[in-house]
């Protein structure tokens, strides 16, 4: 049984919120997390707004999940007085999703500018998972430095990519299966992802919790 885990998420501005309306819920829904610490930027809340519909000033849980939840705590990104800044606060790591690429040139810096970027940068020098979603496309030569700067810090990045030899037949499923494996790669094993079996016929993963 895994222990359960008390993480931070964050949402920035790059287009593609929707993803993070399912990595949030399938986080809430995990009885394998016990908390989010949520963290969404300014432009990331008009994204959400404009992706969604509503004004950007709503909860951005209520924004994201439709509901507030128990177990989420939506936190200001412009206050760095925040319990995220500090080392001490118990974490497992953070997921960004989706990650701008900007906001990963200032991860690779070491500007922390903001709470997401400080939250970033305690998870790196406490030795915490940091996975980074990105979702810009074409990297340009400066992307690619910063990237390879965070991976040689100690982040993962892991790009918005969707798998295609599970044949998916909806947009939906695509970001069904991007989330199970998102999950998984950070330690909650899903019970519903494709693996590929070397046949051209794609084979059920079935993890049991």
């Amino acid at each position: 049984m895994t222990e359960r885990r008390k993480l931070t998420m964050a949402v920035t501005g790059a287009g593609g919120t929707r993803m993070a309306r399912y990595v949030l819920s399938a986080l809430v829904k995990d009885d394998r997390v016990s908390h989010v610490d949520l963290l969404v930027s300014r432009t990331g809340r008009k994204l959400v707004a404009h992706e969604f519909g509503g004004p950007a000033e709503k909860d951005p849980v209520e924004l994201l999940l439709g509901s507030r939840s128990e177990k989420v705590t939506a936190h200001d990104p412009e206050d760095l007085a925040g319990p995220l800044t500090s080392g001490s606060y118990p974490s497992w790591g953070m997921v960004i999703v989706p990650c701008a690429l900007g906001v990963v040139g200032r991860i690779a810096q070491g500007q922390a500018n903001t709470l997401i970027e400080r939250a970033a940068d305690v998870c790196l020098k406490e030795r915490r998972q940091l996975v980074l979603c990105v979702r810009e496309t074409p990297f340009n030569l400066i992307h690619l430095r910063n990237m390879t700067q965070v991976t040689e810090a100690g982040a993962v990045v892991y790009p918005m990519i969707p798998t295609y030899y599970n044949l998916p037949q909806s947009i939906e499923q695509m970001f069904d299966e991007y989330t199970a494996r998102l999950l998984t790669f950070i330690g909650l094993d899903q019970a519903d992802y494709y693996a590929w079996n070397g046949t051209e016929t794609p084979a059920h993963h079935d993890h049991t919790r």
